[in-house]
């Protein structure tokens, strides 16, 4: 996550120059042993996911200062889960919706899976903006049993398979 942040940083000093030229989301799942399951942070820049939300939402879409905080919500929900599908031991897994807030020029959402067994496979579908930017990269970071593993998927690849 380290080298995000530095990424992360290094656009945001270009985003206010110019559009940043880096179309970049960032997905982060992390496994918290003690309370089996895998907690799910989600960081996609803040104009490229309302412009997302736009397409198939009728209405003012403010992330930053919503009017009905619930129905942003809602709509955050609804997006990153028709986008994100994750599988654990073969088995295609319900995210928890947690909320969301604002990093920097970011939005993260926060999400979590219950799991029953120890995880040794994970299956990703990753497709995050695709529907709006031909361009879109999504890195995805995965720590199992203290093992972080990390792809990068360029549109149209949106599938990822690790073992642990």
């Amino acid at each position: 996550m380290y080298l995000f942040g530095i990424l992360f940083s290094m656009l945001m000093v270009f985003n206010g120059a110019i559009r940043h030229p880096i179309y970049l989301s960032v997905v982060n799942i992390e496994e918290n042993k003690k309370d089996h399951t895998l907690e799910i942070t989600c960081k996609i820049f803040t104009n490229d996911f309302e412009a997302a939300l736009r397409k198939n939402n009728p209405g003012k879409i403010d992330l930053l200062h919503p009017k009905d905080k619930a129905q942003m919500e809602l709509m955050v929900n609804r997006y990153i889960q028709q986008h994100l599908k994750i599988s654990v031991n073969t088995i295609e897994q319900k995210m928890l919706f947690l909320g969301y807030e604002q990093n920097e020029d970011a939005i993260e959402s926060y999400f979590q899976i219950n799991c029953q067994a120890p995880p040794t496979e994970i299956a990703i579908e990753d497709n995050i903006l695709y529907d709006v930017q031909k361009d879109q990269i999504s890195v995805v970071h995965v720590t199992i049993n203290g093992n972080r593993k990390s792809n990068k998927l360029t549109n149209p690849d949106d599938k990822i398979e690790l073992k642990f």
